[in-house]
């Protein structure tokens, strides 16, 4: 266990709190576990929406900004982009500087960098608010988990991440429910203007409750060139990705990218064998079990997020659902990680998180093949079982993961385990949208033109081929405006007879990846340096 004595950084007239061991109860809010758990919650509940409510917006700004399908991806890409590159190292300033401090300034940043998005006149200066949103998300998320690992004992902090899980699932789900209500009622600003207040809320709370913790043996300066190798490879990695669905899988750009990135972490491996304090220790990855929670939380996010990524084209473009009855309907996933977040966090306290992360990653498994299963004519209560059973097998392995991470990893580095959670998490999902993605090509391209020629449509020209194939891709029919009825009815019954054969197989690929993750999940271990953590505040 890791020596660690917890020092308040919070102002004069604060008496420092004493080490873990002879912790006593606080008076009053200020270091309060439960009210630190809210504070960060709402900081965390703006990132997490960010990610996918500016989906539903990307119609709407590219109409009143004049934005290419180029340009409106710049506004996911560039914040992703951001947001991964920086993570681990924003972890390493909260373990240097404290992690209220990063946590603080980050909220801030990321709401003046929101409404400056609802201010901006064209699309270059959204995307560069974008990149700003990332950067100060990036600063938050770390910190969130540092405080949480620093302010609850063990037998707590299971639940305090099984709550902390819930808020970042219902926000990432909700996010496109509450997109669509701005955008059709408001405007597509309001999207952005909201994370205003809820950031005012977040530092009045983060001043007045959060109690700054560091360990006695927190770094003391900074591994520059480690950062910069880090910093390079991750964006090569997560630049090949993003760009791999336009350049191709077989493009030597996509691969000079993904060897670059290759190039770039090993030479930060050896960097950091020689450097005094490394950015990232290696040691850290002797620990077979935080390894493993690393791999388990990549595995999540390929299956999760590049599975449902096709599921919003099948309900808006193969049922015609509005986003907001589209986001409705995936209520059901998002109630049962509200509901199943907790109660893993209690379950994972009992037993330990190896059968709940296994048989959460099963049921993963069982429901990525059963939306392999979903027809055109598939009926609301059969995918909201589908739905909810990929919530509730999302739950555990969102809480119990992040436990093992950040358990498992001393005190000290408690921000950079936070960063390497959140940043195994975003590799996963472009991964998964990537390769998911490529999977889901590869498999309408081979079928449309024979499902064109056997419904007795005309042939098409290559052009016009790679044109029908881009939108099928994407569950729309490419209908030719005054086309005759009886012909657009044959159009949209093979697009969407295509589409469906893409998404059915890029869902069988998710769950293979989420039968893997059950293996993966039999090597992790409670946390073996959670009782570092927790001296200050009562429960």
């Amino acid at each position: 266990m890791t020596s660690q004595t917890t020092i308040d950084k919070t102002g004069p007239g604060d008496e420092a709190p004493v080490a873990p061991s002879d912790a006593s109860p606080r008076k009053g809010l200020r270091g309060h576990p439960w009210f630190t758990l809210i504070t960060v919650a709402v900081g965390v509940m703006m990132v997490a929406l960010d990610g996918t409510i500016v989906a539903i917006a990307n119609p709407a700004i590219g109409k009143d900004l004049g934005a290419s399908l180029s340009e409106l991806q710049w506004i996911t890409n560039a914040y992703f982009l951001a947001l991964a590159v920086s993570l681990i190292t924003a972890g390493k300033l909260g373990d240097r500087f404290g992690h209220r401090q990063t946590f603080l300034i980050g909220v801030v940043g990321f709401a003046a960098a929101s409404g400056a998005i609802g201010l901006s006149d064209s699309i270059a200066l959204v995307v560069v608010f974008r990149v700003f949103q990332g950067l100060f998300g990036a600063l938050l998320m770390p910190a969130a988990l540092g405080l949480l690992r620093a302010t609850f004992p063990a037998e707590k902090l299971n639940m305090a991440i099984g709550i902390w899980g819930m808020v970042i699932g219902a926000s990432t789900a909700g996010g496109p429910i509450l997109g669509g209500v701005l955008v059709e009622h408001v405007n597509w600003q309001s999207v952005f203007f909201i994370n205003v207040p809820v950031g005012i809320l977040a530092v009045v709370l983060g001043v007045w409750i959060l109690l700054d913790h560091r360990a006695e043996n927190a770094p003391r300066s900074f591994d520059v060139l480690g950062i910069a190798l880090l910093s390079a490879a991750m964006f090569c990695l997560v630049w090949a990705l993003i760009k791999a669905p336009e350049w191709g899988w077989g493009d030597g750009k996509t691969w000079a990218f993904i060897g670059a990135s290759v190039v770039g972490f090993a030479l930060f491996a050896l960097w950091e064998t020689k450097v005094k304090e490394p950015l990232i220790p290696l040691a850290l990855f002797r620990s077979v079990p935080l390894s493993a929670g690393v791999v388990l939380m990549v595995l999540m996010a390929i299956a999760f997020m590049g599975g449902l990524f096709f599921v919003t084209f099948y309900l808006q473009n193969v049922h015609g659902m509005s986003p907001i009855d589209a986001g409705l309907h995936l209520l059901p996933l998002t109630g049962m990680m509200i509901v199943g977040s907790p109660l893993a966090g209690a379950m994972i306290t009992k037993v330990g998180p190896r059968v709940p992360l296994a048989g959460g990653m099963a049921l993963t498994a069982l429901a990525m093949y059963g939306m392999s299963t979903l027809e055109t004519d598939t009926g609301s209560g059969v995918m909201s079982l589908w739905f909810a059973v990929l919530g509730l097998g999302l739950a555990p392995v969102m809480v119990g993961a992040t436990e093992v991470i950040v358990g498992n990893a001393p005190m000290e580095l408690s921000g950079v385990a936070g960063g390497l959670q959140q940043a195994a998490m975003q590799i996963g999902g472009s991964l998964g949208t990537a390769v998911l993605g490529a999977v889901m090509a590869s498999k309408v391209d081979s079928d449309l033109e024979g499902n064109w020629t056997d419904a007795g449509l005309p042939p098409l020209t290559p052009e016009q081929a790679g044109q029908a194939s881009e939108a099928v891709q994407v569950g729309a029919a490419p209908v030719p405006p005054g086309t005759p009825e009886a012909i657009a009815t044959k159009i949209t019954d093979v697009a969407h007879d295509t589409f469906i054969s893409g998404m059915s197989l890029a869902s069988l690929v998710a769950a293979g990846v989420a039968a893997v993750a059950v293996l993966v999940a039999f090597l992790t271990k409670r946390g073996a340096n959670a009782e570092a953590g927790a001296g200050v505040g009562h429960i």
